[in-house]
């Protein structure tokens, strides 16, 4: 059965695509749209209390195949292929294609070119942004915000190590469904730091658990090399060394930096066994 979380399909309306694999009354081809919003939550259902899946960044596309008059847009993104309801507000019509990423954690996008000016937003990793030109040491965007160039790279440039932006996040606050230095949970922060060193990665932990690197025999679980990942059901770590682990976790509430074995006796404890130690 396809994955619900990653099936534009109810029983209302269906992406047209699964037309003849999937029942549904109706079938759309949907509509490109984009984040406009820093952050745009998306959710289970079309309410604000609902549960948050994920989050959208700036510049991030998605396939809306539902408006509703109530202010939410039901599709999928673009990047990671994950289905829910997004405010309607939140997005806009693509406009010029994105040049460059967001680098830092998290930046400040000003109405000019002074750091004095009250900033428009706060912009976090990963947001993706169509750079115009540049101003001595800020990039215009198209729509005209003023960024330091320092907090930006190019979309095709990659970091050289995922494991040290996931040690940026350090002391983040831990959110179910976040991906952001304001708040991120354990598959958020794997999916942020794999995305800014240009490798894909799925939303979730039991699917990144499936689709990323080599499985680690009994005879090299001992033997953590940076960049291992560690999983649990429900719940992912990355290793530092052969001694600590990085993740975001709800024991902390926060990105912790950790002995393994500590961790690992301790969620053991909980009631869960590491299940696998993935290599990329």
């Amino acid at each position: 059965m396809d994955d619900p979380r990653l099936t534009p399909a109810r029983g209302d309306i269906a992406a047209k695509y699964l037309e003849g694999k999937v029942s549904a009354a109706r079938f759309v081809a949907g509509e490109t749209f984009e984040v406009v919003d820093a952050i745009a939550p998306l959710r289970e259902r079309p309410a604000a209390d609902a549960p948050l899946l994920t989050q959208a960044l700036r510049g991030e596309r998605a396939t809306i195949y539902d408006r509703s008059a109530e202010g939410w847009a039901w599709g999928q993104l673009d990047g990671d292929g994950y289905v829910g309801f997004l405010p309607d507000a939140a997005l806009g019509k693509p406009a010029a294609a994105p040049t460059h990423k967001v680098s830092a954690i998290r930046t400040f996008a000003f109405p000019g070119p002074s750091i004095k000016l009250p900033p428009n937003d706060v912009l976090v990793m990963g947001s993706r942004l169509a750079i115009a030109r540049a101003d001595n040491t800020f990039a215009v965007t198209s729509d005209g915000l003023f960024l330091p160039t320092t907090h930006l790279s190019a979309l095709g440039s990659n970091e050289p190590d995922f494991v040290a932006v996931a040690e940026r996040f350090v002391g983040t606050p831990y959110l179910w469904g976040g991906k952001s230095s304001l708040g991120i949970d354990c598959s958020g922060l794997v999916q942020v730091s794999l995305d800014a060193a240009g490798i894909g990665c799925p939303r979730d932990s039991d699917m990144q658990e499936a689709a990323l690197g080599r499985l680690l025999g009994a005879t090299e679980r001992g033997k953590l090399k940076r960049g291992d990942l560690l999983f649990w059901k429900g719940h992912v770590a990355i290793a530092r060394d052969a001694e600590t682990i990085v993740h975001a976790n709800a024991h902390h509430m926060a990105t912790v930096i950790e002995k393994t074995l500590t961790a690992t006796a301790r969620i053991k404890a909980a009631g869960s066994e590491l299940l696998a130690i993935k290599r990329l």
